[in-house]
């Protein structure tokens, strides 16, 4: 019974303290401060004031869960889901405290006995396990100093600029503000808010795990719809005003926020909407599945029939700025494709990728500019030149592919990186300055003409990516089930045995690397049709690692994984500007979450799921 509840207290304090450090670092680079200036719900909440929120409830959610599976009572569950909303808090307080004139013995207090705390806590660990009296000692000394003299260093600094600002920039007061629910003038009070706001997210939390499974999924859903629509109001707002007169908007919006009777229309609606789903769902997908097959292929039919008139329709019924976020999601969407044939197909990983969007585009560029550096005054138009753009960036690939043939895993990553580094030099260099104008680029790119009508807006562009896009579609689709991709995966799972089957492994190498990198001067020849311009420093490194990422979030080999990940990691940077400044540190997270909890991606690949979900039992058997 006493080690249940040591485990039980564990898991806790645990989760309570991931989460609370959580908030703390968000708190500590700016997010929360920067994501207040977006309300979720007018005069009710913002969206910084809602991570304050959801970090406790989810926190308290999964706790209450891990509990119910030690078979916890109910009290003991909410008890739980109190103090991780508590221990979620208390490192925002601690700050708090430290940021505060009043209590800032606190921390020059806290530095001097940091040392001695970690350093005690470590030697009672090893005393545990049975080691030596004489390394507990030494352990203990080596500790105290190391430590020291880093707390002594912060100290000091502290101690010369007299403020926790030069250490932490980003705790300023509008994270006060934020944090104390704008009782920045009365700390204690703010202090107590948080703690109560924390404690009651992380009790909710709980209580949520203990409700009927049924009513438990419509109140998710529909939170999760309400907050979603706030939080993407103007997303939201510059759609229906495309079909929604301006006084009905007004109803729902102020400016850009949700407003609070809609907001809570919708979350009526929306968790009415989820209970039937919950309750009826199960008995839809059975009868479904119980049809005849003629009658399931034409109910398959009419669902493809409304999902082609949704795409053919987007762009006129999202406007002409969330059309063209479109149009970048369907270039990454392009480029995705494109790099899956060498990744998800074939197992290389190409990092860099960005020569051939930057070859397509470049050859665009310079066959069509208008411009001084314009070598045909016209002459060509765009689409003469998007086969030229193709077989320009699949002799690139094939150029850049033939040195890296021999190489396999880090080592095919770091030259094909290099590579990605050098086109970008080169595309900046004096060498290069006569044809492709250097840092000034290459300006006056002509829009497409179709039938003699300008494909100047963001609506018209839409279509050229959507073609291309189900072009791509079609020819990976092909490839994956002909004999090539079945050699190509081959080589993913083990060259040399594919080597010792007869595989002719270099060409295979070579095809897959030329092949990928057709899509990405597609690409690059509508992004420079796009943006009218075309610069070097438009082709970074980190396009090729936002394309690798979107294909790892959505799932490797997995198509429809291509376009989730795309709208994830390139749309919602796009539709939420506060993110514009995290996005590397979204990516990254992001990419940590789905490597531990979900390595298959968003949308799997059937393939890969199987292999990733027998890999883990063969681990398991081994283990064992």
């Amino acid at each position: 019974m006493n080690m249940l509840r040591s485990q039980r207290a564990r898991t806790v304090l645990t989760l309570g303290l991931l989460s609370g450090a959580f908030i703390l670092f968000i708190g500590a680079v700016g997010m929360i401060a920067a994501f207040q200036e977006r309300e979720v719900v007018d005069d009710v909440f913002s969206l910084g004031q809602l991570l304050l929120v959801l970090a406790p409830f989810a926190t308290g959610y999964i706790a209450s869960d891990r509990l119910r599976e030690s078979e916890a009572e109910a009290q003991v569950m909410i008890i739980g889901g109190v103090a991780v909303g508590l221990l979620t808090a208390l490192p925002t307080v601690i700050l708090l405290l430290f940021n505060s004139a009043e209590y800032r013995f606190l921390l020059d207090l806290t530095l001097k006995l940091v040392p001695f705390v970690v350093a005690t806590i470590y030697a009672v660990r090893l005393h545990r396990i049975g080691s030596d009296q004489r390394l507990i000692i030494g352990s203990w000394l080596a500790i105290v100093v190391l430590v020291g003299i880093v707390t002594f260093s912060f100290a000091l600094i502290f101690e010369i600029k007299g403020d926790l600002r030069t250490v932490l920039p980003n705790i300023s007061r509008d994270w006060v503000d934020v944090v104390t629910f704008d009782h920045r003038n009365e700390l204690m009070t703010g202090i107590f808010t948080l703690l109560l706001v924390s404690a009651g997210a992380g009790a909710a939390g709980s209580i949520m795990v203990l409700a009927p499974p049924i009513p438990r999924k419509a109140l998710l859903y529909g939170l999760g719809v309400t907050l979603i629509v706030g939080a993407f109001g103007e997303t939201v707002r510059l759609i229906l005003q495309e079909n929604v007169d301006r006084d009905t908007l007004k109803l729902i919006f102020r400016r850009d926020t949700l407003r609070q009777n809609p907001a809570l229309l919708l979350f009526i609606v929306s968790t009415i909407s989820g209970f039937l789903w919950a309750k009826f769902g199960q008995q839809a997908r059975l009868g479904f599945s119980n049809l005849e097959p003629s009658r399931r292929r034409a109910v398959n039919g009419v669902g493809m029939l409304v999902f082609a008139g949704i795409m053919l329709m987007l762009p006129w019924l999202i406007g002409r700025t969330l059309s063209d976020v479109a149009v970048t999601i369907g270039i990454f969407v392009l480029m995705g494709l494109g790099l899956n044939i060498a990744i998800g197909l074939a197992g290389l990983l190409d990092l860099g990728y960005v020569t051939n969007y930057a070859v397509g585009a470049y050859i665009l560029a310079v066959l069509t500019s208008i411009g001084p550096l314009g070598r045909l005054d016209g002459v060509f138009t765009f689409w003469m030149v998007i086969p030229v753009a193709l077989l320009a960036a699949m002799c690139a690939g094939f150029v850049f592919a033939v040195p890296v043939l021999r190489m396999r895993g880090d080592y095919l990553a770091i030259a094909t990186l290099g590579f990605g580094e050098i086109i970008g030099k080169l595309a900046i260099s004096d060498w290069l300055k006569p044809l492709i104008g250097g840092a000034q680029g290459v300006q006056a790119i002509p829009k497409p003409i179709f039938l003699g009508i300008e494909l100047k807006n963001p609506e018209e562009l839409y279509y050229i990516v959507l073609v291309a896009s189900l072009v791509t579609l079609f020819v990976s689709i092909r490839l994956n089930n002909s004999r090539t991709g079945r050699q190509w995966m081959a080589i993913r799972e083990d060259e040399d045995v594919a080597t010792a089957m007869g595989i002719d492994t270099s060409r295979a190498k070579l095809l897959a690397f030329t092949l990928s990198a057709a899509t990405g001067g597609v690409a690059g020849a509508i992004f420079a049709a796009k943006v009218g311009t075309v610069f070097p420093n438009s082709f970074t490194v980190f396009i090729s690692i936002n394309v690798l990422s979107l294909i790892i979030v959505g799932g490797i080999a997995s198509n429809p994984g291509i376009v989730v990940g795309a709208v994830v990691l390139i749309g919602l940077p796009e539709l939420l500007r506060e993110f514009s400044d995290f996005r590397f540190l979204m990516y990254g997270a992001l990419l940590v979450i789905m490597m531990i909890k979900r390595p298959q991606g968003f949308v799997p690949s059937k393939l890969v799921s199987h292999e990733i979900r027998t890999g883990v039992k063969a681990k398991m058997a081994a283990a064992d």
